[in-house]
């Protein structure tokens, strides 16, 4: 006659076996009755029966500089099973139950071109070659590409497709790369030989524990990712420009167009670019090799009339390379071929510094007067041109504000004379709206207004 069962936190994780009787109503002169056997399986999912205490594991994750490097998906796996991303100032937290084991493990696989640049590759060539060594294990675990433990040409190769945006990741790799920041490599000239820990493991945890680990972007050994966005102004300095120089040349449909490019190639490290061509009007044939080959090209998006090209080593002589068009309305190259960032960033290097790349079709004798041009396009969402015509050679610095003064960008360079262009993204952590760009060098100034959409 027993209408309930009590069980007791003795219970809790274990298998009851009861009967449960059916029959008749007492009193009624019969007696009939029945039973089948099964089983409770007792649980505590208020944890009124719990005793266990409290553990917690967290910690910071930064760069080999220091920096934190923010939106890391930390995952945490044994007893339990989640994940956290790491706050702007590189830090997680987990509560966990004491006793039990765990594991800790960083992951980042968002925006593979962060930092990687034409200046690592030259940094990465020069280790290669046994001309300069990279000075720091992360360094050394950021030029292995491929991840195959060991530095060689296939990893330039991997990096130099990443910059030309022929590919959008590492073979057999991970954008970031995180390692316990308590261990010490045994031989930092080369961390590969032993395995170095990229997980954090607790056994019957108790307490407060940190787990800290040093973030190390892949393709970067120059350490100029972007590991946060808590800065919102980019100050960059170009001393001086770096030209690609051709004949300008008009055309009519129809033409057979050949486009040699000269350059001062034995006076800088390398170079990188954005080459735009007007598509309506030209139809890329073919790429002429001298200096550079046609590995130092992207082509994934020429049919939008964009090439993408990098360069870095030595050259025996100035002649760089000839692209072959042919045209398909009339035209002149001075008006339908540019140099931008808007998928490779225009930039040179010459002795560690930071060269503009621009084209020069031997326009510069007609200037005659300082003028900043209207940014084109404007308004725009991403990326616009402004361009300036420089009487003579001179230092000239760029500066970008919001309409209240607060100063967004700085650039400074040194311009040769007649027409120059700078190449601006503005979406980064900066205001939508108006905003108002100065040019200013040594003898003259001139202010304008371009817009920022959404």
């Amino acid at each position: 006659n027993t209408t309930n069962v009590i069980f007791t936190c003795d219970d809790i994780g274990t298998l009851v076996y009861v009967q449960l009787w059916v029959g008749e109503v007492p009193g009624d002169g019969c007696n009939d009755w029945d039973y089948c056997t099964t089983f409770m399986e007792v649980q505590d999912n208020n944890n009124v029966c719990s005793n266990s205490r409290t553990a917690s594991i967290g910690g910071n994750i930064s760069d080999e500089k220091g920096e934190s490097v923010e939106n890391v998906e930390v995952n945490i796996n044994g007893a339990m099973t989640s994940n956290v991303m790491t706050t702007n100032n590189g830090q997680y937290h987990f509560d966990v139950t004491e006793g039990n084991d765990y594991s800790i493990t960083p992951m980042k696989t968002d925006d593979i071109r962060n930092g990687v640049s034409t200046f690592d590759l030259a940094l990465i060539s020069k280790h290669v070659l046994n001309v300069e060594s990279l000075n720091s294990p992360y360094k050394l675990i950021a030029a292995d590409a491929n991840r195959s433990g060991s530095i060689t040409t296939l990893d330039l190769v991997a990096i130099r497709k990443v910059v030309l945006f022929v590919a959008n990741d590492f073979p057999n790799n991970t954008s970031w790369r995180f390692v316990d920041k308590d261990y010490i490599f045994r031989n930092p000239q080369n961390p590969f030989a032993s395995v170095f820990p990229e997980v954090k493991n607790y056994n019957n945890i108790t307490g407060a524990n940190m787990a800290d680990f040093v973030g190390v972007k892949i393709g970067d050994v120059s350490g100029d990712a972007k590991a946060n966005g808590l800065s919102s102004v980019d100050d960059r300095t170009f001393n001086e420009t770096f030209y690609l120089n051709a004949e300008d040349k008009t055309f009519k449909s129809g033409d057979r167009i050949e486009v040699k490019f000269e350059a001062d190639l034995q006076n800088v490290e390398g170079y990188q670019a954005t080459m735009n061509f007007n598509s309506k009007a030209l139809e890329l044939e073919d790429i002429e090799s001298a200096t550079l080959t046609k590995e130092n090209f992207g082509l994934t998006m020429v049919e939008k009339g964009i090439i993408t090209t990098s360069w870095n080593g030595t050259a025996t002589n100035n002649e760089a390379f000839t692209l072959i068009f042919s045209a398909k309305a009339k035209g002149k190259l001075s008006e339908e071929l540019s140099i931008s960032s808007l998928y490779t960033k225009a930039e040179a290097y010459a002795n560690n510094d930071l060269l503009n790349v621009n084209l020069n079709f031997g326009t510069t004798a007609t200037i005659t007067k300082f003028t900043l041009h209207q940014n084109v396009p404007n308004p725009f969402k991403s990326e616009t041109t402004i361009g300036f015509d420089l009487p003579k050679s001179d230092e000239a610095t760029l500066t970008i504000s919001d309409v209240s003064g607060k100063v967004l960008r700085v650039i400074k360079g040194n311009y040769q004379s007649g027409y120059n262009s700078i190449v601006i993204d503005l979406t980064n952590n900066l205001p939508y709206g108006v905003l108002i760009y100065e040019l200013e060098t040594s003898t003259d100034k001139a202010t304008k207004k371009m817009t920022l959409m959404r």
